[in-house]
């Protein structure tokens, strides 16, 4: 019986994941532009990590993580995000001692245990950066305009961005226990999940997607209404700071983060291409996280990218593999021996060169090469060895040149950088 993966653990095969490596070398290439590093951590942490970082009422904590026990009695969880690892890799190697701004990104799979579907699913990738020791609105706008530049390298121009305040330990209770009163009076009408946390969690009712949770928190109070005169300021230096840069943004006041770390900014990028999945990237403030975890009294900013949501935007297979340069195409022992040779010589001098590796007729050869797209071929022989020559040809153009074997190399290090 054949073994088949997890459910909800996809494979990335040849054909789909060059998109994969187009979206995390555009990503690679935006985020160094704007003095990133990347980080990165295990997979498998201590349990404690995200139950204090993420929150113990949180939909993840409470029924996604994969948590298990190792063989010494360890509590260990599959990490269901990034932040809280990088959290803790910046705390216990005391980063902030290296430069007072840490700016770091990730890449990496994430694991939560939800109902697979359409852009979700149970081992899921994450693009992911993060500014820690900046309070200033200054460096909300840059992580934004960071996203923004992504989005337009990527070539994905179908998303939104939505902004909002979710306030401070200083304003944010009272407009808690406001929300909590209103959301009582319509218990009945919420969904089981929201009926469950809306006294634990009630910020994530107004952004439930369940639609008659979104009608009956129509006229819920707004966040915004009730942000003290600092968070306040804070925003609209945001605001201010996105406007100066030219980037179009919506503010929108039910939009707040699944996590319990969020505080004063937070954002999301959304599109309608993904049906109820709309989100492809979020983030936020969350300046009291790194403290709770144990380091210093820092601030700190970031998001995440779904990488899969990318990928079904992007276009699996619009980004193509890369061709071979050259083609040798061998007809005899001695020409498949000699074949061989030239191959390696090729690649060590950086041309993308590919062989049949066993004895089929020249016909099921140039088929190969066909197949493959290689920009030229070369056929060997007895004939061409004893001769010293061979032509070459432009499969693009359907032109053939006759060209000394001796200088096959350096003819193609000359036609490589139209042949990529």
């Amino acid at each position: 019986m054949a073994i088949n993966a997890i459910k909800g653990m996809n494979d990335i095969l040849p054909g789909e994941v060059e998109t994969w490596q187009f979206l995390e070398q555009k990503a690679r290439d935006v985020f160094s532009l704007h003095g990133f590093s990347e980080i990165r951590t295990p997979v498998v942490e201590k349990t404690e990590l995200f139950c204090r970082s993420i929150g113990e009422t949180t939909d993840i904590v409470e029924k996604e993580m994969y948590s298990f026990t190792d063989k010494s009695d360890n509590g260990l969880t599959l990490r269901p995000e990034g932040t809280a690892p990088v959290m803790r890799a910046f705390i216990q190697n005391r980063l902030h001692t290296l430069d007072p701004v840490s700016k770091l990104y990730y890449l990496g799979p994430m694991f939560r245990y939800e109902r697979p579907q359409k852009g979700r699913y149970r081992q899921f990738y994450q693009l992911g950066a993060e500014v820690i020791g900046v309070e200033s609105p200054l460096v909300d706008a840059q992580v934004l305009a960071m996203l923004h530049q992504f989005f337009g390298a990527a070539g994905i121009d179908s998303v939104q961005l939505h902004i909002n305040s979710l306030g401070c330990p200083a304003c944010r209770p009272a407009y808690r226990q406001q929300l909590i009163d209103f959301l009582e009076e319509r218990l009945a009408t919420l969904c089981g999940d929201c009926q469950r946390r809306y006294q634990t969690n009630p910020l994530r009712v107004v952004d439930c997607k369940v639609p008659g949770c979104q009608t009956a928190t129509l006229g819920a109070p707004s966040v915004l209404d009730h942000l003290c005169q600092a968070c306040e300021t804070h925003f609209a230096a945001v605001q201010t700071n996105m406007r100066a840069l030219d980037i179009p943004y919506v503010v929108n006041a039910r939009m707040v983060r699944g996590l319990d770390y969020y505080v004063r900014t937070t954002f999301e990028m959304v599109t309608d291409q993904l049906g109820s999945q709309n989100a492809v990237a979020a983030g936020g403030r969350y300046d009291g996280l790194v403290e709770s975890l144990g380091g210093p009294p820092l601030p700190g900013i970031g998001f995440a990218i779904g990488l899969e949501r990318l990928v079904l935007m992007k276009g699996q297979g619009q980004i193509q593999a890369k061709r071979p340069d050259i083609f040798l195409a061998a007809l005899g022992e001695a020409a498949s021996a000699h074949a061989f040779v030239l191959m390696a010589q090729l690649q060590r001098v950086g041309i993308y060169a590919e062989i049949d590796y066993t004895a089929k007729s020249l016909k099921s050869q140039l088929r190969r090469a066909n197949k493959l797209k290689a920009r030229y071929t070369l056929v060997l022989g007895d004939t061409e060895l004893e001769q010293g020559r061979a032509e070459l040809k432009d499969m693009d153009q359907s032109e053939a040149r006759p060209i000394d074997l001796g200088r096959l190399i350096e003819t193609m290090q000359q036609l490589a950088p139209t042949a990529a």
